[in-house]
């Protein structure tokens, strides 16, 4: 290979350290033992987060400064260790030896992490020890590393700071959105009404049904939940445009999906979305989009299983301009969402080119490239 680069296994320049998970009764919450880890939901961009379970038990460490891998799915990503810790079954701790500098294998893994992860489109669900240790990396004398590693830090502390930029600029994008939806629906004009939900709508709850899901026959027919789609299937229930507003709290209180959703047609709704049919002094559009411009917090009841009931969405005041009104407003807002799209669709694309980027770096830099 160029640049005196050469060929080695991981073993034979560094000490690997497999996770052996303490027993369930020895965890704690309350910072007694050791910060322990057991697999990758505590990895940051770069460095693992604060701990949130301590051991009094110790089974394998990690000290400050080594990489942890991620040995069961997901496979591959990496952090480094930030203190001594202890380390369960699902990392393996990466000791660089002294002819091995850190930051050069921590980039080589990088590099390594998508044939690490899975080759040819199948995922290894994990990776032990002898198979990390006999993963072939690039090798070249102590200077040649520092060299790379300085092309590498620069290159990579300028993309992080493009990253940083581009992830400002999307939600920025999306920031302006909400807010002029927010201007529109917080202070109605002059002539608008102000009516709940079940003023201006029927709701159909009572004929919603679930269909347990060995049961379920695949068809054409969406089935919705909560979240929308969930399934297909061969009957139907309603065949008509509705809309859908999420019964589930968390779903609600997470904005993880849009809350009120449309639905047309042959539908079949489960028992976790309310069913609404619209009077025609309302566009079902308008109170979806109004629906999910809003926070429903103080219509969610119940702690352990926080639902918005119907009696509560019932409650839901609504306000209401003239039907001409109501569709300006709405081709005013589908036209300023599909702009946010495009933007955002823009800032995306910059952000997976600045990963290709990242990708191509490594590459020259482990092929002798750079």
């Amino acid at each position: 290979m160029k640049n005196g680069l050469q060929r080695k296994q991981i073993g034979d320049l560094c000490e690997v350290i497999a996770g052996q998970s303490p027993e369930g009764k020895f965890y704690n919450n309350n910072g007694k033992g050791m910060p322990f880890y057991q697999g990758k939901k505590d990895f940051g961009e770069k460095f693992i987060e604060d701990p949130t379970t301590w051991t009094t038990q110790i089974t394998k460490i990690a000290r400050k400064g080594d990489i942890l891998m991620s040995v069961r799915a997901p496979v591959g990503p990496i952090n480094y260790a930030t203190d001594e810790i202890c380390i369960g079954r699902g990392l393996a701790a990466i000791r660089s030896g002294t002819a091995m500098n850190r930051d050069f294998l921590f980039y080589q893994l990088l590099y390594l992490q998508p044939d690490i992860s899975g080759r040819e489109g199948a995922v290894f669900s994990s990776i032990n020890k002898s198979e990390i240790e006999s993963l072939s990396i690039a090798f070249a004398p102590l200077l040649e590393q520092k060299r790379i590693v300085g092309i590498l830090d620069e290159a990579f502390e300028g993309i992080a700071t493009a990253k940083a930029n581009v992830e400002k600029n999307l939600q920025n994008a999306q920031a302006l959105f909400e807010s002029y939806l927010h201007n529109i629906f917080s202070d109605p004009y002059d002539g608008w009404e102000v009516k709940t939900l079940n003023q201006i709508s029927e709701n159909l709850d009572s004929k919603r049904v679930p269909i347990t899901k060995n049961v379920r026959s695949q068809g054409k027919v969406p089935y919705y939940g909560a979240s929308g789609i969930v399934d297909y299937v061969n009957d139907y229930i309603f065949n008509e445009d509705l809309l859908c507003v999420s019964e589930d709290g968390a779903n609600l209180l997470a904005r993880t999906y849009p809350i009120a959703f449309s639905i047309s047609g042959k539908s079949w709704v489960n028992n976790h979305a309310h069913v609404l049919r619209f009077e025609k002094i309302v566009t079902q559009k308008y109170v979806e989009t109004y629906l999910n411009s809003i926070k429903l917090d103080d219509y969610i009841s119940g702690m352990a299983q926080p639902k918005l009931n119907q009696a509560m969405l019932n409650r839901i005041p609504i306000p209401l301009p003239s039907l001409t009104e109501q569709n300006r407003l709405m081709t005013k807002i589908d036209e300023l969402s599909n702009e946010t799209k495009k933007l955002q669709t823009t800032y995306r694309q910059k952000l997976d080119a600045l990963e290709e980027l990242k990708k191509s770096l490594l590459n020259q830099a482990f092929n002798g490239k750079i």
